[in-house]
């Protein structure tokens, strides 16, 4: 049986790929508008996505958060540029690099400890950070929702109820 925290990541690439899928749908040119929102595009949102998951991963591999975070910033800089055809092609690559990396853990309880530069330490879990990677990829895809009935578009449920229905007809 999957522990269920790598379940919970396995939601979260499931619902980024639901809401790239959607934005893809959409003219080209709503990806990377301007909109008064936290984030100044939906691009701008989905490479933020981006890179706290490649952050924290590398992270939870053993990288200090100023590396990982430094690390992250660049590759997130240079999607956020691009199509987003390039974004999903990035992301499944990431997402598929995290989940062999946590099927192959021996034990996802694990403590870490992360110095983080602008709030200190934290003693924490890779189990614990993996939530983080999840609720926060949560998060900002309803920001990118707000952001697309503020274009003049509709965004498309990814719940995790959701989710297992469409693991269910797999």
């Amino acid at each position: 049986m999957k522990h269920p925290v790598i379940e919970m990541y396995e939601y979260h690439v499931w619902a980024n790929a639901v809401i790239i899928e959607r934005l893809k749908e959409l003219p080209q040119e709503i990806y990377h508008q301007e909109t008064n929102s936290g984030f100044s595009s939906i691009a701008k949102v989905l490479s933020h996505i981006y890179q706290v998951d490649y952050a924290w991963f590398e992270i939870i591999k053993g990288m200090s958060m100023k590396e990982a975070m430094s690390d992250a910033f660049q590759k997130g800089e240079q999607l956020e540029v691009k199509a987003i055809e390039d974004m999903e092609a990035g992301y499944l690559e990431l997402s598929e690099q995290n989940k062999a990396f946590l099927n192959q853990l021996d034990d996802i309880e694990k403590k870490l400890v992360v110095d983080n530069p602008y709030a200190g330490i934290l003693e924490t879990s890779i189990s614990e950070s993996v939530l983080h990677i999840v609720t926060h990829g949560s998060y900002h895809r309803g920001n990118i929702a707000t952001m697309l009935r503020q274009l003049g578009q509709t965004s498309v449920m990814q719940d995790y109820g959701l989710y297992l229905y469409a693991k269910q007809k797999k």
